[in-house]
């Protein structure tokens, strides 16, 4: 089933503003021109001028590269990003989210100032700073590769003594208002992509923590789908951790509800298939609405795949009337390969159950060989879907005589 993949970033390329003249492709020396007006003590018009230009810049691929290569110019930038009024911080974080955007780059950010992380973490973890949402943004963007991933892990371990780095960015991440002028909504891909890292799993896990269930609310959080997608990103990594499998679906913290209800309809389930249903999922308003954005949809139903990797999980998987709820987001699915990801999901709840041996899916070693094959499998029924929907599924098997699972 792979390893736990990253959360996603910020944009690059919608924070130049608009209309301002972009100077010449490879003109070094007139980029490095800017530095004097970037220093500390600079004027301010000057200088919130030419962090403009910068930030101009870094809105092309090409201007990203020519700036990649100024590494006293990108301290300049850091150092603006955090520093007070008059500075014009604001730009300047923009101007690092869409250098941070260029995988490329993070090896060069990092040379220029070794403590970029760490800068970002205090910048956006500040309840009082005005441009956090700048801070997560960049961070969210520089923590997708390994590296840079690593760097911040350590800034969260190297905080004072306390609450933890790790306690810190969740409670700023669950907590409304934690700055009155940031939404912070950035914290989420952060959390995501940390959660690629072992380490952080294990906060993310620790059961006297109660870090999951503070998490789990966020799946149906209405008013940004960065902040949603990240937390769903984050539970989704969680779930490779298939030791904790039966305390996540036990009562503690009953995680399946919350994977599945951004996947229901308004369905109008038969008294006897809404028994089979979680108390939440019952009886659902006329007016509900799946989850908008796809790529989320995709990591929720991979999530739920990754709790069935157990036999005890996916029974406790199809006990709870999942099946009921994937077969109507499968009829109603418009994205092919997310409509593929229901349809494995389906198969392996109504499927047979694994050989002796072979019941954890996720210890299963699948010689590389037959992993291409299955990969080009996929890409021909995603192909498939692409081009003609099947029309309906095959019914959920019941036993002869048994109560419905």
């Amino acid at each position: 089933m792979g390893e736990a993949r990253t959360g996603t970033g910020a944009p690059a390329d919608g924070l130049a503003p608009a209309g301002l003249p972009m100077p010449e492709a490879g003109v070094e020396a007139e980029v490095a021109k800017l530095l004097p007006f970037l220093a500390p003590g600079a004027r301010a018009d000057l200088q919130a001028e030419a962090v403009r230009h910068v930030l101009a810049l870094t809105g092309s691929g090409p201007g990203r590269a020519l700036l990649a290569g100024q590494a006293a110019l990108l301290r300049a930038l850091v150092e603006l990003a955090a520093a007070a009024a008059p500075a014009p911080a604001r730009d300047a974080a923009r101007a690092l989210v869409n250098l941070a955007a260029e995988p490329g780059l993070h090896e060069r950010l990092l040379e220029a100032e070794p403590a970029l992380p760490a800068r970002l973490l205090g910048r956006a973890l500040d309840p009082a700073w005005p441009w956090a949402e700048e801070a997560a943004a960049a961070l969210a963007n520089l923590s997708r590769e390994p590296a840079p991933c690593a760097a911040l892990m350590a800034a969260l371990e190297a905080e004072e003594p306390g609450e933890s780095g790790l306690e810190r960015l969740v409670r700023a991440l669950c907590t409304p208002d934690y700055n009155a002028r940031a939404p912070l909504h950035y914290l989420g891909p952060v959390l995501s992509n940390l959660s690629q890292r072992p380490a952080a799993r294990a906060f993310l896990l620790d059961r006297e923590r109660c870090v999951v269930q503070r998490l789990l609310p966020l799946t149906q959080f209405s008013d940004s789908s960065v902040r949603r997608g990240g937390v769903v990103g984050t539970l989704r990594n969680c779930c490779f951790e298939h030791r904790h499998h039966e305390w996540l679906l036990g009562p503690q913290v009953d995680i399946l509800p919350f994977l599945l209800l951004p996947l229901a309809g308004p369905e109008d389930f038969s008294e006897e298939e809404m028994e089979r249903l979680p108390v939440d999922l019952q009886y659902l308003p006329p007016d509900k609405r799946r989850e908008p954005d796809a790529d989320i949809r995709k990591m929720l139903l991979e999530a739920i795949m990754l709790l069935t990797a157990t036999a005890s999980g996916r029974q406790q998987v199809r006990n709870q009337g999942a099946y009921l709820i994937l077969r109507e987001l499968h009829s109603w699915e418009p994205e092919p390969d997310v409509q593929v990801t229901c349809e494995k999901l389906i198969q392996v709840l109504i499927g047979d159950e694994p050989e002796p041996g072979m019941e954890n899916l996720l210890e299963v070693q699948v010689p590389e060989d037959v992993e291409r094959q299955l990969q080009q499998l996929d890409h021909q029924e995603l192909e498939q879907h692409t081009q003609v929907r099947p029309q309906e599924l095959a019914p959920e098997p019941q036993a002869e005589g048994a109560t419905p699972t």
